[in-house]
C-alpha cells in the first residue's frame, strides 16, 4: 500500500470516528464500535446487517467504489431524521470512505 493510500485509510477511520460520535450523540446509541474493513467484509450478506453510505452527494456521486447493498443517507441531514426508518435490532454500520 502506497503512503497516499495509508493517509486515505487513517483520514477515513478518523472520520468514521467522528460521525459514529455524532451520530450515536443524536440517536441516543448505547454503544458504537468500530470495525475493520475485513471485519465489515465478513459481516456483508449477513440479513441482521444495514450499511449506510453516509459520503456528501458529490463523494457519493464521483466515486466508483460502493458497498454493494448499501443505503445512501444525507450526512448534512440531522441523524435524527432519518435513523428512526431502520430497525434497532440490527447491526447499522455506517461509513463514509
Amino acid at each position: 500500500m502506497t503512503a497516499k493510500g495509508c493517509g486515505k485509510i487513517r483520514w477515513v477511520v478518523a472520520s468514521l470516528i467522528v460521525l459514529a460520535m455524532g451520530i450515536s450523540l443524536a440517536i441516543g446509541a448505547e454503544k458504537v464500535s468500530l470495525l475493520t474493513k475485513e471485519e465489515l467484509k465478513s459481516m456483508m450478506g449477513n440479513p441482521e446487517l444495514i450499511t449506510i453510505d453516509v459520503r456528501t452527494h458529490s463523494d457519493w456521486e464521483k466515486s466508483q467504489e460502493k458497498i454493494k447493498g448499501a443505503v445512501r443517507e444525507d450526512p448534512n441531514k440531522a441523524a435524527k431524521s432519518w435513523a428512526g426508518k431502520y430497525p434497532k435490532d440490527k447491526t447499522v454500520v455506517l461509513y463514509c470512505a
